[in-house]
C-alpha cells in the first residue's frame, strides 16, 4: 500500500515507519524544515517538506496514497506560548484529515491521547465509558477539540480509526515518560513522585501492531480503540526502573502536596523566563500524573488481534536504548 506518514520523526511514528518499510508498503512521509530526517532518509522513504498547516504540502503527500497514518501533534506539559496546542493539534489535525478526505484516501488512522476521558468514574474506563468533567493539561483540551474535528469529517464520510493510547515505552522515547526514566537513570531527580497514582502502560511495537492491523482490517472504519493493558502506580514504575537498570532510587520521598506547590512554583519561573519547568514539572504534568489513567484496552486485542507485550520489556528495551546512546556520544 502507499502510505503518508505525518510526524514519522517522533516516537512512535518512527517505529511506525520502519515496521511499514520492513513489511513492503510505499511510505510518504511529511517533514518538518528543521527536522531530524536521518533515520528516515536510512529507510528510503519519500520526504515532503511542510507541516500540518501547510495544505499544499498535504495535498502533495496525500496524493495518491490508500492510507495515511495521522501522529504529528504538540505532546508537551509546558509551552511558553500556549496557543501552540490549537494551532498544531486542533488545526493541523483539521487541516490534514479534511485534505485526506479530499483525497480520497481508503484509510485514515489516527492517533489521540487517553487524556482526552479526563478521569472516567468507570475505573478502568472503556472506549464507551463517559469522559470526565476534567481534563488536566492544555494538551488533553486540545486533543479532545482535534478529536471533535476528527469525528465530524467521519460523519462526513472520512474513512477513520482513532487510537487513543495510555503512556507508550520502548526503546528511543524522548517524551515526558522517558526523560523521566533517564533524569532517574542518571540520578537527576531528587525524589520519585505519585507513588499512589495508577496509570496504565503499553509497549510502542504494540501500538504500531495495532495501527496496521487496523489499516489491514476491512469494517472497522469509525471505531475508537483504547491501548494498554498493564497498570502500574508511581511506586510501582519508579521500582521497575530500578529493577531493568540496577540503579538505586532516590531515598527520598516527597508527599504529593509538595510535589504539586513545587510544579507551581517551576510553571511560574518558566512563564518568566520562558524556558521549560526543571524535571519537567510543570502545572499540567503535575496534575495529570497525580490523577493518572486506569484504561481497559481489551477491545483491540478481541477485534485487532494483537496481543499485548509486558511493560518490562518496553521498559528493557527503553533502558537499553539511552545507554547504548550515551555509550556512542563518549566514543
Amino acid at each position: 500500500m502507499r502510505c503518508f506518514v505525518t510526524g514519522g520523526t517522533g516516537f512512535i511514528g518512527l517505529h511506525l515507519v520502519r515496521r511499514l518499510v520492513s513489511e513492503g508498503h510505499e511510505v510518504r512521509c511529511l517533514v518538518r524544515k528543521h527536522s531530524r530526517i536521518q533515520p528516515l532518509q536510512a529507510l528510503g522513504v519519500d520526504l515532503v517538506v511542510g507541516d500540518v498547516n501547510d495544505r499544499a504540502a498535504l495535498r502533495e503527500g496525500l496524493q495518491g496514497c490508500d492510507w495515511l497514518f495521522h501522529l504529528a501533534n504538540l505532546y508537551s506539559m509546558w509551552e511558553p506560548d500556549r496557543r501552540s496546542f490549537h494551532r498544531v493539534n486542533v488545526e493541523g489535525t483539521r487541516n490534514v484529515l479534511e485534505t485526506a478526505l479530499e483525497a480520497g484516501v481508503k484509510k485514515a488512522i489516527y492517533i489521540s491521547t487517553v487524556a482526552v476521558y479526563g478521569k472516567p468514574a468507570e475505573v478502568p474506563f472503556r472506549e464507551d465509558s463517559q469522559h470526565g468533567p476534567r481534563l488536566f493539561s492544555e494538551y488533553a483540551r486540545s486533543k479532545a477539540l482535534a478529536d471533535a474535528v476528527a469525528w465530524d469529517l467521519a460523519r462526513r464520510g472520512l474513512p477513520l480509526v482513532v487510537f487513543y493510547p495510555g503512556i507508550v515505552l520502548g526503546a528511543g522515547d524522548d517524551k515526558a515518560s522517558g526523560r523521566y526514566i533517564q533524569d532517574i537513570l542518571r540520578r537527576r531527580v531528587p525524589s520519585t513522585i505519585f507513588h499512589d497514582s495508577v496509570s496504565t502502560y503499553v509497549h510502542v511495537d504494540d501500538v504500531v501492531d495495532a495501527l496496521l492491523r487496523a489499516a489491514e482490517k476491512p469494517g472497522v472504519e469509525g471505531q475508537k480503540y483504547l491501548l494498554g493493558k498493564y497498570h502500574l502506580n508511581g511506586r510501582g514504575f519508579a521500582n521497575l526502573v530500578h529493577e531493568v537498570s540496577g540503579v538505586p532510587l532516590p531515598l527520598i520521598h516527597l508527599p504529593d502536596f509538595i510535589v504539586l506547590a513545587a510544579a507551581y512554583l517551576l510553571t511560574g519561573i518558566s512563564t518568566v523566563i520562558r524556558r521549560a519547568p526543571l524535571w519537567g514539572l510543570s502545572i499540567d504534568a503535575a496534575w495529570t500524573l497525580k490523577h493518572g489513567f486506569q484504561c481497559d484496552g481489551s477491545k483491540a486485542e478481541r477485534e485487532l488481534g494483537i496481543t499485548y507485550s509486558p511493560v518490562r520489556k518496553a521498559m528493557a528495551e527503553a533502558v537499553s536504548s539511552y545507554r547504548q546512546r550515551w555509550a556512542s556520544r563518549r566514543r
